[in-house]
């Protein structure tokens, strides 16, 4: 099957073909050598039969004419929609392999010298790999004929991976018999890769339809990223007895789908989302990006002198958008209504505990507010979120925090009177610098812990300093509650 040569400039899904007498195409040795499987696997002689290798050539000119799926998208499209990280290490890959530094082969025992070369480098690289298999197994069923491998290649020709399966036609399932990458060759997505080749292999060339595998437990979690699962749906007469039990496996099972190209996954799931986001786009204005306020910066420059000037109130009509998104005038009654700076609030402001509760008006609401301020910078577990992250403290904090805010940004914005015009918008702020801190620090540093701790502590504050309208009426109530 495979020349020994250069790796092919682009990924193909059936390598080396050659045009037979009535002018189809055949991949090298793949005719003979499915005539001799299914004479093994029949257990009959068909010695001298012509029909049986018209009927497995006709079969192979259907798998090489069969359409492989999706092909590649523009350019123009890929910058539209960024990728996910499984997609980008695959188009990392499949760069490599346009380049010529890695390959892959569809290798079995037909007699070539090459795939016999091929076959010793697997052969070689399963013993290492997987040292608890006895050497003579290994060796009986890489180069048994009825078996079918995938070598991967570097741009030397060297094997540094592959899969080794036997291809039960008849019952249009494969079993895996072994998995591995030479240990300097792991952690680089090479598994993954080598998974969908044989795949799509297997599907066009073998015309499977399942994989099943035994897999130990160091394997199981491989196998499950590949989309293998514990659960078998392949009916149990079609493999049962054609298998090897293996004491402490886990059987699982990958069904291939025969319209989707393994090789490509990256293209059609860009595909996928790209459709999606043309749909979603039909229905909403979310995509569109509207240039920020230039309000603040424009009163200050004509204040002057003062931080307050920084925060004038802007109208809720003005800001670009809002009346896009379904916003009217108004609902800007129905939220005084409902206690935005009204008087028809659902909580009450304890100020002071020898006064009754106060309505949470602008003027008691920036009291309250200040007094928060207060409680929080005076607590021992505020100290790491007093003032903004320094960059030689964290380089990549402003990389991975997109919204940061501390409590010095807060204060500013409290001095200045008319930012925090409602609770909900200073408990936002208030909440996001928690939320910023857990999001980049790990679960067991100390950051992680005092930010926990002090969400903690203004929450006991909150729940001390705000009276529900349901509260007052159980407080007023009590032989009713």
């Amino acid at each position: 099957m495979a020349d020994g040569g250069e790796p092919p400039p682009k990924r193909q899904c059936v390598q080396n073909l050659q045009i037979d007498s009535s002018g189809s195409l055949l991949p090298q040795g793949f005719a003979s050598g499915l005539v001799g499987a299914v004479q093994q696997e029949s257990g009959r002689d068909t010695h001298g039969s012509t029909s049986l290798t018209q009927q497995v050539q006709r079969t192979a000119e259907n798998l090489i004419s069969e359409p492989a799926g999706p092909g590649p998208l523009s350019s123009r499209d890929r910058e539209r929609i960024a990728t996910g990280a499984y997609s980008q290490r695959e188009e990392a890959l499949i760069k490599r392999e346009q380049d010529g530094d890695i390959a892959f082969r569809y290798v079995l025992n037909n007699n070539d010298p090459q795939n016999l070369i091929y076959l010793v480098g697997l052969k070689n690289i399963f013993s290492k790999q997987l040292p608890n298999m006895p050497k003579e197994y290994i060796v009986r069923l890489v180069f048994d004929r009825r078996h079918r491998s995938v070598a991967l290649l570097k741009r030397n020709g060297a094997v540094i991976g592959g899969i080794t399966y036997r291809a039960f036609h008849a019952q249009t399932f494969g079993e895996i018999a072994f998995c591995a990458v030479t240990s300097h060759e792991q952690v680089k997505g090479y598994g993954t890769r080598l998974m969908n080749q044989t795949k799509e292999f297997a599907r066009t060339i073998d015309r499977l339809t399942h994989f099943l595998t035994y897999a130990d437990n160091n394997a199981v979690g491989y196998f499950e990223k590949q989309g293998f699962t514990r659960d078998i749906s392949l009916e149990r007469e079609r493999w049962q007895g054609f298998i090897k039990d293996y004491d402490g496996g886990t059987l699982m099972e990958c069904v291939m789908h025969p319209q989707i190209c393994y090789i490509g996954l990256p293209d059609m799931i860009h595909a996928q989302r790209i459709a999606l986001d043309d749909h979603i786009r039909r229905l909403s204005h979310s995509h569109v990006v509207r240039p920020g306020l230039t309000h603040f910066i424009d009163t200050a420059t004509a204040g002057g002198f003062g931080r307050s000037s920084r925060y004038s109130v802007i109208p809720i009509g003005d800001i670009p958008g809002v009346r896009e998104a379904g916003w009217t005038p108004s609902l800007a009654s129905v939220q005084q209504q409902q206690g935005v700076g009204g008087g028809g609030s659902k909580y009450r402001l304890v100020l002071d505990r020898g006064r009754p509760p106060a309505d949470p008006a602008p003027e008691n609401l920036q009291v309250f507010l200040r007094s928060l301020m207060e409680y929080i910078q005076g607590l021992e577990e505020s100290w790491p979120f007093k003032e903004q992250v320094a960059v030689q403290d964290a380089p990549d904090y402003y990389d991975v925090i997109k919204d940061p805010i501390a409590l010095d940004v807060m204060e500013e914005r409290l001095a200045s009177g008319c930012f925090y015009v409602t609770l909900e918008i200073f408990n936002a702020d208030l909440r996001r610098i928690f939320e910023n801190c857990r999001f980049y620090n790990a679960p067991d540093t100390i950051y992680y812990k005092l930010a926990n701790k002090l969400e903690s502590l203004v929450n006991q504050y909150l729940t001390t300093h705000l009276l529900f309208d349901e509260q007052e009426e159980e407080a007023a109530n009590p032989a009713q509650a």
